[in-house]
């Protein structure tokens, strides 16, 4: 029986809109949708993503306990630095975001437990 040496990353993401969540794919990366931002505090993930710019999802960043990342668009530094304050790990204008997405989640160590 063949094994396999890949590993899969676990992101667990508050983007509300179809187009943005059809571009949150990377080999090795398996995304859970949530809702409600409420709904990432009780991630278990290796990775949290939100939408910076749909209501709630600041105030929600303080319950994540792991890594997270927020995306909003370049413009909007007053959301940025109110993610900061609220305990995001990295916030990126949006088209970063998505151009980066892949990097940020090789860039994670060890897979969390499921």
């Amino acid at each position: 029986m063949p094994t396999s040496d890949a590993v899969t990353r676990r992101v667990v993401a508050f983007v509300p809109d179809l187009m943005d969540r059809s571009r949150l794919s990377a080999p090795g990366v398996e995304v859970a949708f949530v809702d409600d931002p409420e709904g990432l505090a009780d991630a278990h993930a290796d990775l949290v993503v939100a939408d910076l710019a749909r209501p709630g999802a600041i105030e929600a960043l303080g319950a994540v306990a792991g890594p997270t990342v927020g995306f909003v668009a370049h413009v909007d530094a007053a959301t940025m630095a109110a993610a900061l304050a609220a305990g995001c790990d990295e916030v990126l204008a949006r088209s970063r975001f998505f151009g980066r997405f892949a990097e940020l989640v090789a860039g994670l160590g060890p897979p969390s437990g499921r």
